[in-house]
C-alpha cells in the first residue's frame, strides 16, 4: 500500500517537473523570438522598443542615419533613412496606447528637403513626449528634425551644419526658380525658429557665413556652440536623453491621472 502511494506521489512530482520544464522551455523560446524580432527591426529600419526599464515605460527608438531619402532611390552603397518607413511608424506610435515616448537618435548628413521636413513635422505633431540626441552630426535638413522634439541633446563632439538650400543638376536661371528657392528656405527657417530659441535673423546669418566652410557658405556648430546659439537645449549623451524622456513620461502620466 505504501509503495503504491509513493509511486503515485512520485508520479505527481514527475508530472509537475515536466510541466515546469515545458513552461521554462516555452518562456525561453518566447525570449528568443523577442530578441530575434528586435534584431530584425534594428537591421531593417533602425527601430526598437525599449521596454525593460524599471519604470515600465515603453520607449520607441527611431534612428535617422546617413542620408534622408526622398522620392528618388539612392545607390545601394549609401546609408539611408527612408521617409516612407519612418512616417507610418510615427503614425503607429501616435495611435498606440502602449508607447509612452519617443527617442530620436540622429547621425545624418541631411538629404531630401521635402522628406526631411515631413519627418520633422510628424515628430513635432506627436502627442507623446519626444527627445532627440545628435550623435556625430545632424546636418542640413537634419537640423529641423533635431529641433522637432520636445527636448533636444547633442553630444560634446556632435556637429550641426547650417547652410542654405542647395539643388544638384541643371537649374533654370529665371526669377521663378529663385522665388522657389526662397520659399523652401523660408519653410525651413520658419520651422527651426518655431521649435527652438534661435531667431530668424541669426539663423539666416549662420546660413550665409562665408568664413567657416571652405569654398562654400554656412556654419559648423560643435556641441556646446549649438546650445549657445539656442538651437539645441542641452549638451548630453544617451544617459541624459533617456533619463529626460522617462521624466517627461512620468509628468505626462501624472497630469493625466
Amino acid at each position: 500500500m505504501g509503495n503504491k502511494e509513493n509511486h503515485k506521489h512520485n508520479g505527481k512530482e514527475n508530472k509537475t517537473d515536466k510541466n515546469a520544464r515545458e513552461e521554462k522551455c516555452e518562456e525561453q523560446e518566447k525570449q528568443r523570438e523577442k530578441e530575434k524580432h528586435k534584431d530584425e527591426r534594428i537591421e531593417e529600419n533602425g527601430q526598437i522598443t525599449l521596454d525593460e526599464n524599471d519604470k515600465n515605460h515603453k520607449i520607441h527608438l527611431i534612428t535617422i542615419i546617413g542620408e534622408i531619402e526622398g522620392h528618388d532611390n539612392l545607390s545601394s552603397s549609401s546609408k539611408t533613412t527612408k521617409y516612407e518607413h519612418v512616417l507610418p511608424q510615427l503614425a503607429a506610435i501616435e495611435d498606440s496606447k502602449e508607447i509612452d515616448g519617443v527617442l530620436i537618435l540622429l547621425n545624418t548628413m541631411g538629404g531630401d528637403v521635402e522628406a526631411g521636413l515631413a519627418i520633422a513635422e510628424m515628430i513635432a505633431s506627436l502627442s507623446k513626449p519626444t527627445v532627440s540626441l545628435v550623435l556625430g552630426g545632424s546636418h542640413s535638413i537634419g537640423v529641423p528634425i533635431a529641433v522637432s522634439t520636445d527636448y533636444s541633446y547633442i553630444v560634446p563632439t556632435g556637429t550641426m551644419v547650417i547652410h542654405p538650400v542647395r539643388l544638384t543638376g541643371m537649374v533654370i536661371g529665371v526669377q521663378q526658380t529663385f522665388d522657389y528657392f526662397r520659399q523652401i528656405q523660408n519653410r525651413i527657417t520658419g520651422f527651426v525658429c518655431e521649435h527652438c530659441k534661435v531667431s530668424k535673423s541669426r539663423i539666416e546669418e549662420l546660413m550665409m557665413e562665408t568664413g567657416v566652410l571652405t569654398k562654400d557658405v554656412g556654419t559648423i556648430l560643435v556641441g556646446q556652440e549649438a546650445v549657445e546659439e539656442g538651437i539645441i537645449c542641452e549638451v548630453g549623451g544617451i544617459k541624459d536623453a533617456v533619463a529626460k524622456l522617462h521624466e517627461m513620461v512620468d509628468k505626462r502620466k501624472a497630469d493625466q491621472s
